[in-house]
């Protein structure tokens, strides 16, 4: 998992309220078993105005101009603007996955759906949440500013905006430890690597029968 520390991007506005998780990354993309390739079918039934199925060409598809993500000024975001109860529905874990793949690295919502939010933080994503009044302003200014960006500071805890100004935000401290050190469940259990050998090798000596197959 790639770590978080610093983050500098152009900000994307989602503005609707209690986004799903199937509106961000619909069912039957969830038929594929591997875990890539879901970002170009985020929010796929409003990027697309043609019904999109798995293994499909991109390049046949047609965009609708309308929505956010297809409009030049927001090409390239990488932070992405959303308000209360965003990814909320069913815990598809592949909803993180389609908005990491796509290209976005930190969210900004005043409230997420629970299990969304956990599992934006074990895949490489960061969930900030500002207050409502604050989310709004940002919405404001990016409707306001073509090209705005903002830069999230995990180790300060801070959001910087363009002029300068900082909003903090608050994040739990093991939540953000993996963050920065790029630590998911597994990279968190292979920091034990060496004990775990030594484990496995002290138990096949005592039980030399575990070892053996049927």
């Amino acid at each position: 998992m790639q770590p978080f520390r610093i983050h500098k991007g152009l900000v994307a506005p989602i503005d609707r309220e209690n986004v799903d998780t199937d509106a961000i990354i619909p069912k039957q993309f969830l038929k594929s078993i591997k875990k890539s390739g879901f970002g170009e079918n985020l929010f796929d039934e409003w990027r697309y105005l043609d019904p999109g199925f798995p293994g499909q060409d991109p390049a046949t598809r047609r965009p609708n101009p309308d929505f956010v993500l297809n409009q030049p000024r927001y090409k390239g975001a990488s932070v992405l603007l959303a308000r209360k109860n965003f990814g909320c529905g069913s815990s598809r874990e592949h909803a993180p996955w389609a908005i990491e793949q796509y290209g976005f690295r930190a969210l900004i919502a005043p409230s997420y759906a629970d299990i969304f939010f956990n599992n934006c933080f074990k895949n490489g994503l960061l969930p900030l949440v500002l207050p409502e009044h604050e989310v709004a302003k940002l919405f404001d200014e990016v409707a306001a500013f073509v090209g705005y960006e903002l830069t999230v500071d995990l180790e300060r805890q801070v959001v910087v905006k363009p002029d300068g100004s900082e909003l903090p935000f608050e994040v739990q401290a093991f939540r953000k430890y993996c963050l920065l050190n790029g630590f998911d469940d597994i990279g968190l259990t292979l920091r034990h690597a060496d004990k775990i050998k030594a484990f496995e090798a002290e138990r096949l000596l005592q039980k030399p029968w575990l070892a053996h197959r049927i």
